[in-house]
């Protein structure tokens, strides 16, 4: 995996998307650099084939649906475009490590009031995915394994019960924010050092000149 800090790699990976989604359409050979690119990437941050392979599936998927109807020529570009997009960001997510998306969004020229809106929406996702999956485990350790039909009837009921607990927990995060003295505003500035600017400047030169080609 790269040995490098979390808000350097999302930098990386949203200029790479960046300059991929503003290619011309049909500019194949700047298109199939980004995936040359895109495909480097996953070999740097080391991500799992077979999760990627599982995300990239379910979100192509619903890409289909929307491009298709677009017409092929177009939408086959529109799909490879996406699907490298798609690729790089996937890598990324898949290697960040758990409660870790806040110091990832530290590095990034955006208005702070907006980091922490993500920040918290993100830690609180977190929180939902993590009742989902407590209440999954004890569904099936009581032996919740009849028929799709019960299993639906009983996921429906379990929906207000994941709701409160998800808002309790919720709720003792903030109270245990404000024990550790949380006044509204989270400490999110930060300077990359000068290694991590030069390599920033030099990746945005690079896509800006593959993409600035494509016209």
């Amino acid at each position: 995996m790269l040995k490098t800090s979390l808000p350097l790699r999302l930098q990386l990976s949203l200029i790479v998307v960046i300059g991929t989604a503003f290619l011309k359409y049909h500019s194949w050979l700047q298109l199939y650099i980004y995936g040359a690119i895109a495909l480097v990437w996953v070999v740097i941050l080391g991500v799992e084939i077979v999760k990627l392979g599982g995300l990239l599936g379910g979100e192509l998927i619903f890409l289909c649906l929307v491009a298709l109807p677009l017409g092929w020529e177009k939408a086959s570009f529109l799909l490879v475009r996406s699907l490298i997009c798609l690729i790089v960001m996937n890598s990324f997510l898949l290697t960040l490590p758990p409660h870790s998306f806040g110091i990832a969004l530290k590095g990034l020229p955006i208005p702070l009031v907006l980091k922490e809106n993500l920040l918290l929406a993100g830690q609180y996702l977190e929180i939902l995915l993590a009742e989902i999956h407590r209440m999954q485990r004890g569904a099936q350790l009581r032996g919740l394994s009849g028929t799709r039909g019960w299993l639906r009837y009983a996921s429906a009921a379990m929906i207000g019960a994941l709701y409160l607990r998800t808002l309790e927990r919720a709720e003792r995060v903030y109270a245990a924010m404000i024990t550790r003295g949380y006044n509204g505003q989270l400490p999110m500035d930060s300077q990359p050092k000068p290694q991590e600017l030069l390599t920033i400047i030099l990746v945005i030169v690079i896509a800006s000149y593959i993409t600035v080609s494509s016209y």
